[in-house]
């Protein structure tokens, strides 16, 4: 019996119990489905974070509080914020090839208008000089000055879901909102950012630097930005700006990043959460071709006579294993491409809140392993399918 008529026998085999070949390939279906679907988002993820890394620019470096690699490497984990307000000033003071430094806070905060409170919105103080570096372009209104930072001036600029949600499409210029119980009056509006890493970034308020700190006790920065003159000396200006804080801080305190680093830190971080979801995932598969194991043993039971009926016609054992074996993998590759079917539509869904992307990897990856799985757990149905003797399998009631 030639490989293209097993294929064939499979096919009616299969056919003949549609509702229970369905069945067996569900596990797989939602195997695939879901380690795509995740892969996907993870991939969508980072070139997100990438489009927001690049609109910051190459010549932006980053200080952190605490040592970042030790922490990511179970080292020290988490640890005390020892940077001070003060480190910005004195590496401003004393690396020149900086154009600009901005420390801020960042935080999350409840705020409130004419009574109604959104209880979740990003908070950031941020002084003057952000703009310079950050992404960050006011659409109406203004943003704040260097005098009213210096004078701790009670005003804020907000996105556009603030005004949407909270004040309802009203003109937001000159209204007051409370953040954390103190009153802010809008003098400003963002440009629209859409979101990043399933986050509204346009659900944000902003006020100066020196406000957050007097009025809301924010005590230290929760970075530093500093934009580099010229990115050709960006690894110089780094390890100037090291040698600054080192005079103050020990190597453990904080972490100078250039954007590149950043980036590649998030990167490692987002792939390894994508690799341990979808590994997790992948145990759907697993138990799918545990499925098809079992389905196919009740076949071979449920088909005793037949296979002994086929043997005393002349098939081999080689022949009856080739046939079970088939069935096993259409079921599972079957079941593979409902599932990437699946998963693309559902990609489709997820860009309407945030960017996934399907990449060739992770087809590559899900239908390569749900065709080994077929494969794996299709050999013992097909191997005692192939030994049954004859005279056996034809006496079988």
């Amino acid at each position: 019996m030639n490989f293209k008529e097993s294929v064939k026998i499979a096919f009616v085999a299969l056919a003949r119990n549609k509702v229970r070949s369905f069945l067996t390939m569900l596990g797989i279906i939602i195997g695939v489905m879901s380690v795509v679907l995740l892969m996907s988002l993870g991939a969508g993820l980072q070139e997100s974070i990438k489009v927001q890394f690049e609109k910051l620019g190459t010549n932006t470096i980053y200080v952190m509080p605490g040592n970042l690699e030790e922490g990511f490497g179970g080292g020290q984990g988490f640890q005390t914020n020892k940077l001070k307000f003060s480190d910005a000033e004195d590496i401003k003071d004393h690396v020149k090839s900086v154009k600009a430094v901005a420390g801020g806070v960042e935080s999350s905060v409840s705020v409130t208008y004419k009574g109604e409170t959104r209880k979740v919105v990003s908070f950031y103080g941020i002084d003057p000089e952000f703009t310079e570096i950050g992404d960050y372009k006011v659409e109406k209104g203004r943003t704040f000055t260097k005098s009213e930072n210096s004078a701790g001036k009670r005003v804020a600029v907000v996105g556009n879901t603030i005004v949407e949600e909270l004040l309802n499409n009203a003109n937001p210029l000159g209204k007051e909102i409370l953040v954390k119980d103190q009153k802010y009056k809008i003098i400003g509006v963002l440009e629209e950012q859409g979101s990043l890493l399933g986050q509204d970034q346009d659900n944000s308020v902003y006020i100066p630097i020196e406000s957050a700190r007097r009025q809301l006790n924010f005590d230290r920065p929760t970075w530093i930005l500093a934009e580099v003159q010229d990115p050709e000396n960006i690894t110089q200006t780094k390890s100037e700006i090291e040698k600054v804080l080192l005079e103050r801080l020990s190597d453990d305190d904080f972490s100078v990043l250039t954007s590149e680093e950043t980036l590649q830190v998030v990167n490692v971080i987002l792939g390894i959460v994508t690799s341990v979801l979808a590994g997790i995932a992948a145990i759907s598969l697993l138990v799918g071709g545990i499925g098809i194991s079992n389905i196919m043993l009740v076949s071979v039971t449920e088909r005793t006579r037949e296979i002994g009926l086929r043997k005393a016609v002349g098939a081999r054992p080689k022949d009856i294993l080739t046939q079970f074996l088939i069935e096993a993998i259409i079921l599972s590759v079957a079941g593979g491409l409902i599932g990437l079917l699946l998963a693309s539509l559902g990609t489709l869904a997820l860009n309407f809140f945030m960017q996934a992307t399907i990449t060739p990897v992770a087809v590559i990856l899900a239908f390569g392993f749900s065709g080994f799985v077929g494969i794996i757990f299709g050999v013992i149905p097909a191997l005692r399918a192939s030994k049954l003797e004859p005279i056996v399998a034809l006496r079988y009631e």
